[in-house]
């Protein structure tokens, strides 16, 4: 059964595009950080009375660990949904929404852009920063994927890359919703992206966090394999973000992670996979039927950059090869794009 509890709203802010951060005071638990998607369930307000998912929070999760707003009682029963929309996202959930979906009628002619295909969501900032300075006014799309966080209002990081420029677009697919367009299928969302929207380019990425249990194939990583075969499919060059580490504790993340070596074992096609410079070598024996390409990589200038330079707790100090990897394949993704012009 859910974990669901009711609970009275006491400090909250205002929302910052579709997320609200409150705390809800639940009884037996005391006070707690909690998040609100205004979008499904409305805005909240101290003294509001409020049914919460408490279940992250009590398993003391690193990622997502805080309530959720499930519904609100005293203010959230009058939703009428989006005029004319029918498809639904988390359907046959108690948080089944109708949308809008993005998809067109035909098919078209293939694609022939390309996309990179990413596992966490903390390497979207680097790639979209090292495309941004091989290619000044590329129109990079982003595709967010199922593996992490599934509301589209949840990233921060998306955010600032929209307001500086660096995202051109972000469309949530599958289970993923709450993005500026809405997708019943990954591949759905990367054609219109790239053919209607007019993106140069597109990256495909989870939310924030990621699921995982340590397994080969039963982590949020796996998403990358759809995505990769999605827009390989759609006659787009495919480039693979490497997951790499110089600082996770756990072996199976250093250096290459499992996750990433993984994907590169299943894949059906020949994806490019970028590597910093001094790391190709280390890769090519992993890499199999793909193609290692190197690139000098701006650790010095991301830092500056005010985009986030931490994952998973650890810094860019701690970690430089998670953050180089995502360099290099921004910077690979630069170079592709003056190939197809």
């Amino acid at each position: 059964m859910l974990v669901l509890r009711r609970g009275v709203v006491g400090d909250c802010g205002a929302p910052d595009g579709r997320e609200q951060r409150l705390v809800v005071d639940v009884p037996g638990r005391g006070p707690r950080a909690a998040i609100a998607d205004v979008a499904l369930v409305g805005e909240c307000a101290p003294g509001d009375d409020v049914v919460v998912n408490t279940q992250a929070a009590d398993l003391a999760l690193g990622s997502g660990g805080f309530d959720v707003v499930h519904v609100n009682l005293t203010r959230g029963l009058g939703g009428e949904g989006v005029a004319g929309a029918h498809v639904m996202k988390l359907n046959y959930s108690s948080l089944q929404h109708a949308v809008l979906p993005v998809e067109s009628a035909e098919l078209g002619e293939p694609l022939a852009r390309p996309v990179a295909v990413a596992s966490l969501h903390g390497q979207l900032a680097p790639l979209a920063w090292a495309l941004g300075q091989a290619r000044p006014g590329a129109r990079l799309g982003y595709v967010q994927t199922v593996g992490g966080a599934l509301p589209g209002g949840h990233s921060r990081v998306v955010r600032d890359l929209r307001e500086r420029g660096l995202l051109a677009g972000f469309i949530t697919a599958g289970a993923a919703y709450g993005g500026e367009g809405e997708a019943i299928s990954t591949a759905g969302a990367l054609h219109h992206g790239l053919r209607d929207l007019g993106w140069d380019a597109a990256v495909c990425a989870p939310g924030p966090g990621i699921l995982g249990s340590a397994s080969a194939l039963g982590h949020g990583g796996m998403a990358a394999l759809d995505s990769a075969h999605a827009a390989a499919a759609l006659g787009c060059e495919v480039l693979l973000c490497p997951r790499m580490s110089s600082g996770d504790p756990r072996e199976r993340h250093r250096g290459l992670s499992h996750h990433s070596r993984t994907v590169l074992e299943l894949l059906l096609v020949p994806v490019m996979l970028p590597a910093p410079t001094g790391q190709a070598e280390g890769l090519t024996h992993l890499a199999g039927a793909h193609r290692v390409v190197e690139q000098a990589v701006d650790l010095d200038g991301y830092r500056r950059s005010g985009l986030p330079a931490h994952t998973m707790g650890r810094t860019i100090g701690e970690d430089e090869l998670f953050f180089a990897a995502a360099l290099a394949a921004g910077a690979a993704l630069g170079e592709a794009l003056t190939t197809v012009g």
